[in-house]
């Protein structure tokens, strides 16, 4: 029986902390709703625009653009919808999971970000920005058809981003920061216990139910830093570039799994054991390029590249503390990525500024085969409106709307007991976002 235990015990871990797949540490795409004022314009021009305090995330260099020192204060609400139809689902050997196709995977996020700038010295800007840019919360039911792949995914991070810009010369400026990043994770998923005893030959387990389910559940926490460097050149008044770069942040995530649920016979021969685990995670380095032209007193346009170095996340390895089981290892093969947009800006009175914008958003995952329903994402294209109104020469308000169409995701994700979720996504996302500006 040694023997036996021994030789599944790869199977165990990762039938277990199945949950732990490439899409639990993608930050469920890398939250770019970091500014009302940019999200009209669908981020067009969001390391050139230099609108507002909160180019301290897009490109620091844009501060030198400000007349004055602001304190910004916003927040960013997002409703998804990500609705599975099943096609060819099924459990181990082919048996069948039910008919329970998880309901609106979809969970309303809020996303908040604050930022600060002032003058330090005649050519010099200090700024600090406090958001999140990266999250994931996505909940199926929990007799669902691919409760064996995901239940529950929540992701949460918090950024810390002092930075200094410094004025080189009427044309040229410059910016750099550090980021202090707080990192959070937490995930869930259903245990085929019935599966796992068949496929692993353990003697105990000839007494387990075929329809007893476990659940894992493992959570993570880490802090990690990194830097940015931005850089904005003035070819005239009316035309500016701007070049932003984030770097890449190493996450070494540490907590604990714990399983619920679990019958007597698999705790009686060791498996699934209470248990703290780690796991090493680098989020994604993003270079951006943009422009801004003021074509008259009324009209602007912009523009923006953003690549994302996905292919960093090659493998996401799980180690556990209790001796019993063995590391997980799971192949994740994204890609870089790319995002292109253009946007413009209407005055339409000394108080009120419309903007309005389009983008295209491309996703990490490579095929359907890498693709789980913690994030069943897929290339988007953005639709954004949005409006500045200003109160007085030191109150103004931002508002912002934008409607994300997504392609509809093909998904054929076999985990190593043999269960297969194969099916459609049909998803969408609204964003409404708000921010106030204090100049003074």
């Amino acid at each position: 029986m040694k023997q036996n235990r021994s030789s599944c015990l790869p199977i165990v871990t990762l039938a277990s902390l199945s949950l732990l797949t490439s899409t639990a540490f993608a930050a469920g795409f890398a939250l770019i709703e970091q500014s009302t004022s940019n999200m009209g314009s669908a981020y067009a021009g969001g390391s050139a625009s230099a609108e507002d305090a909160s180019t301290i995330y897009f490109n620091p260099a844009g501060m030198t653009e400000l007349e004055s020192a602001e304190a910004i204060f916003g927040l960013h609400i997002v409703q998804p919808s990500s609705r599975f139809s099943n096609q060819a689902s099924s459990g181990p050997a082919g048996v069948p999971l039910g008919s329970n196709t998880g309901g609106n995977a979809g969970v309303t996020g809020f996303i908040p970000n604050v930022y600060y700038t002032r003058a330090v010295a005649p050519q010099l800007k200090f700024g600090l920005g406090i958001n999140a840019p990266f999250g994931l919360s996505t909940e199926y039911k929990k007799n669902w058809i691919g409760r064996y792949h995901a239940i529950e995914s929540h992701m949460q991070s918090l950024n810390i981003n002092p930075s200094l810009a410094y004025s080189a010369s009427n044309q040229l400026s410059l910016g750099a920061g550090i980021s202090l990043q707080y990192l959070s994770v937490e995930l869930t998923n259903a245990i085929d216990q019935a599966a796992l005893c068949s496929g692993a030959g353990i003697t105990p387990c000839a007494g387990v139910p075929t329809t007893n389910d476990g659940y894992a559940k493992v959570t993570g926490t880490s802090w990690g830093w990194g830097a940015n460097l931005g850089l904005l050149y003035k070819f005239s008044d009316a035309t500016r570039i701007g070049a932003a770069w984030r770097s890449s942040i190493k996450h070494e995530l540490e907590g604990d799994a714990k399983f619920d649920n679990i019958d007597p016979v698999l705790k009686g021969a060791g498996f699934f054991v209470n248990t703290d685990a780690s796991a090493k995670v680098d989020l994604p380095a993003t270079v951006s390029i943009s422009g801004y032209h003021q074509v008259d007193t009324r009209w602007a346009v912009m523009g923006d590249i953003t690549w994302t170095q996905w292919s960093s996340f090659e493998e996401l390895r799980i180690k556990y503390d209790s001796g019993t089981q063995g590391d997980t290892v799971q192949d994740e093969s994204w890609e870089d990525t790319s995002r292109y947009s253009v946007g413009v800006h209407y005055r339409q009175s000394d108080q009120m500024l419309l903007r309005a914008g389009v983008a295209y958003d491309e996703t990490p995952i490579p095929d359907s085969e890498h693709r789980t329903p913690r994030i069943p994402g897929n290339n988007r294209t953005w639709l954004a409106f949005g409006l500045n109104y200003r109160v007085s020469q030191q109150l103004s308000f931002d508002l912002g709307y934008a409607h994300l169409f997504v392609n509809n995701t093909k998904i054929s994700d076999t985990n190593r007991l043999g269960a297969t979720l194969d099916g459609e996504y049909k998803a969408g996302i609204d964003i409404i976002s708000g921010q106030v500006k204090w100049a003074y």
